[in-house]
């Protein structure tokens, strides 16, 4: 396995054996990302942050990973403030931006963005999310939080819940997930339902595949729930979006039909599809899932920046 150096564009582009590779790192990185140990093994490397959407949760963690091992951080999370406006291609920035640091971390609305940007750059290029496309970072911690909250992924039985036709997260978990050997349910309404060709391509994998609109006659079967919000900035036809916004709500009254040890990921931000009091559940995991990011995205630049093997 040959990690240094390596783009992280799409989670299509790991082996099973790389993946658990990885996750094995980051739990060695847990104590650094809780402050309980220090580390210098990334001093003197720079990541630069460039953000062209909105983040929190992936933009400060990759700063923080970074920081946790001793590198340093450039950040570009206000394109507003930056030559953008005066007309900048993503191309140049990029050309420009490689000569102050030592790895690029990518967020940006057009699809195919990440992958761009790595073929122009000279330095590794990691996919921090490009429009409806890849996150495989989001992937890469959700599959250790499973792991570590579950004790395993293989056999599970994981819902997928929310906005599966625009929503990136999914379409990246859903094809991990079949690496892994769980079973998946996907709930949505009927106009966001998991595209064909990722349906299709899970069965094709034997991955045992079920689809429905509601979510209160699965409840009892699921091991793991992964919420997604439903995306107002993803849909074409603001009519559409006001179709289907709320459609889904996680509520007490629900988990009372859930299995005792079933647990309830989101990747962040939510809006109104968990209310507030099942934060106080013992099924609520998703603040512990925004931590796992660090340790993670630690492992995954430690390993790309030569780090470590």
């Amino acid at each position: 396995m040959k990690f240094k150096g390596k783009d992280i564009i799409s989670m299509r582009d790991f082996s099973k054996k790389e993946i658990e590779h990885i996750l094995a790192i980051a739990k060695k990185m847990e104590p650094i990302a809780r402050g309980k140990k220090k580390s210098q093994l990334l001093a003197g490397q720079i990541l630069a942050n460039l953000f062209f959407e909105p983040s929190t949760r992936t933009r400060l963690s990759f700063a923080t990973a970074m920081r946790r091992l001793g590198g340093g951080v450039i950040d570009l999370s206000e394109p507003e403030m930056s030559s953008i406006v005066k007309g900048e291609s993503l191309t140049d920035t990029i050309r420009a931006v490689q000569a102050y640091a030592d790895i690029i971390v990518l967020r940006h609305p057009r699809e195919g963005s990440a992958r761009l940007a790595a073929e122009i750059a000279d330095i590794p290029v990691i996919n921090a999310g490009d429009g409806a496309g890849h996150h495989p970072t989001q992937t890469l911690l959700d599959l250790y939080t499973i792991d570590r909250e579950k004790g395993k992924i293989k056999g599970l039985t994981v819902a997928l819940l929310g906005d599966l036709k625009y929503g990136r997260t999914v379409h990246s978990l859903a094809y991990a997930l079949s690496l892994f050997g769980a079973n998946m349910i996907f709930v949505s309404p009927e106009n966001l339902q998991m595209p064909t060709d990722v349906v299709v391509d899970l069965k094709e994998r034997g991955v045992v595949v079920a689809q429905t609109s509601n979510i209160e006659e699965v409840i009892p079967k699921i091991d793991v729930l992964y919420v997604t919000r439903i995306q107002r900035e993803r849909f074409p036809d603001p009519e559409e979006y006001e179709s289907v916004k709320g459609a889904y709500r996680i509520d007490l009254e629900l988990l009372k039909k859930a299995k005792k040890d079933f647990v309830i990921m989101h990747p962040l931000p939510r809006v109104d599809e968990i209310t507030p009091e099942v934060d106080q559940t013992s099924h609520a995991i998703y603040f512990k899932q925004a931590f796992y990011g660090v340790p993670v995205r630690m492992a995954l630049l430690a390993l790309v920046l030569g780090g470590i093997k």
